[in-house]
């Protein structure tokens, strides 16, 4: 199977994506001065907070994006990276209640939908839920892709570049705009359109390596918004508990012959989840990690 799946009939409301949507773009349409005032520097180790246009790199290259990074609220004290409290903006006023209410239900609706991948997989319904997410780590993104001209447009840059996602399974809600593009085998990139009150759903390097390469996770990027109006995409990533460390389904066939984008083996990954994570996310944001993030080398 590779990787991208649509789901419908999920349960989450869809007034509530619609209050969240309204709220994050009030947020975006503050000066950046003002939106600096919750940048991640000072979300310390939490890894929480607003980072602007170009300040996230994949696979080497800015991002033409501004965002703010969030996850699930725990308290300051909490001994783990990437987790702790939120850097909630105060405008709009309504913005924190509507991210920690679409957390908490999107993420009833991840576990709903790993009871359904380890059912498809001859595995008891709760078998991830009893390995890797009884305590998942949850993080969740509110993206915006400002618009760009098409005349002079460097045809190098992307909204996002190449990558795959580290975790389990993202479910990623998009508005009407579109830009996601995902890597097919034998066929290239090819669009993945919204589809209205649906998430689209990818698999992430986590299952890809627990289900011994029959779950593929697919490269995937998003083009560079031309429309004319901002874009919004709320990515929430639904991923083992941070000290876990994930092994393949016992006696399951390992797949490892197809070469990934980035050379990397899925199955010679050592140490917990929340190691190959920092990893990661150091190289997504170089600067920071220098200082919000332990040595990841």
């Amino acid at each position: 199977m590779h990787g991208f799946f649509y789901v419908v009939n999920h349960g989450v409301d869809i007034k509530l994506i619609e209050r969240l949507d309204s709220a994050s773009r009030q947020f975006f349409a503050l000066d950046e001065q003002t939106k600096m005032k919750w940048r991640m520097e000072l979300g310390g180790k939490a890894w929480r907070g607003y980072f602007p246009l170009g300040g996230e790199v994949t696979s080497g290259k800015p991002d033409m994006k501004e965002g703010l990074y969030l996850g699930q609220e725990l308290d300051v004290t909490h001994p783990l990276p990437m987790h702790g409290p939120n850097l909630f903006p105060d405008t709009p006023a309504d913005l924190k209640s509507l991210v920690l209410e679409y957390i908490e239900s999107v993420t009833k609706l991840g576990h709903s939908i790993m009871e359904a991948i380890a059912l498809s997989l001859g595995l008891d319904q709760s078998y991830f839920y009893n390995l890797y997410t009884k305590n998942p780590l949850v993080l969740f993104r509110l993206f915006n892709y400002k618009s760009h001209t098409k005349q002079g447009t460097d045809t190098t840059l992307w909204g996002v570049g190449e990558h795959t996602d580290y975790g389990l399974l993202t479910m990623l809600y998009q508005d009407d705009i579109g830009g996601l593009q995902v890597k097919v085998p034998k066929v290239g990139w090819v669009p993945a359109p919204p589809v209205h009150n649906s998430f689209i759903c990818n698999i992430g390097d986590m299952l890809d390596r627990v289900s011994g390469g029959l779950y593929k996770s697919t490269p995937h990027r998003v083009a560079l918004n031309t429309s004319g109006r901002d874009r919004l995409s709320f990515p929430l990533f639904f991923d083992p508990n941070f000290s876990s460390t994930v092994y393949p389904i016992p006696g399951i066939t390992i797949n490892d012959n197809d070469n990934r984008w980035d050379d990397m083996n899925l199955f010679d990954i050592k140490g917990t989840y929340g190691d190959y994570l920092l990893n990661k996310v150091g190289k997504v944001f170089p600067q920071l990690s220098k200082t919000a993030l332990p040595n990841t080398e």
